[in-house]
């Protein structure tokens, strides 16, 4: 479709975030938007838990280790993305490229953050090699989840041709 009636872009054209493109942007939104899929993660994990019995002058200890382990996990995930999204935005400023190589660095950077929180050698290696792989995937399909057909799900079309 060329020009009809759906904006057709390039996928650089869509990911460009113009004034918002700047590494304390890209690191604040990466981070915030780890911790919080990180905590609603620990949500989950502390409902299948078993509730610790309680104790004497404690208060609610079921609710204070499903907070601990709410605020784990997002510290966990918040810490990735935003080393993550520091060391892709570093690795392309200083390459003065942007290209696979900065998304397996920071997915390198990002897997070893698994690997110091276990504090095994091993794992972090290990957690490296996959988010680096994962990160180089993701950049080799055009970052997209499936691919574009051409439409737009609006509730109401870009461009009327009746006006």
């Amino acid at each position: 479709m060329d020009g009809g009636q759906y904006d057709v872009r390039e996928a650089d054209e869509i990911r460009d975030l113009g004034e918002y493109d700047t590494l304390l942007f890209k690191t604040a939104s990466a981070a915030g938007s780890s911790f919080l899929a990180g905590t609603i993660l620990g949500a989950i994990t502390a409902a299948w838990q078993d509730v610790p019995a309680v104790e004497r002058n404690v208060a609610l200890p079921a609710l204070k280790k499903t907070g601990r382990i709410m605020m784990n996990y997002g510290l966990t995930f918040g810490a990735i993305g935003g080393i993550f999204a520091v060391t892709e935005s570093v690795a392309g400023s200083i390459r003065g490229e942007n290209d696979f190589w900065n998304s397996a660095l920071g997915g390198a950077a990002a897997g070893s953050v698994l690997g110091i929180r276990a504090g095994k050698l091993p794992v972090g290696i290990g957690a490296a090699a996959a988010l680096a792989a994962v990160a180089v995937i993701v950049d080799a399909g055009g970052q997209r989840a499936r691919t574009p057909t051409g439409r737009e799900y609006l509730p109401f079309p870009r461009h009327n041709p009746d006006l």
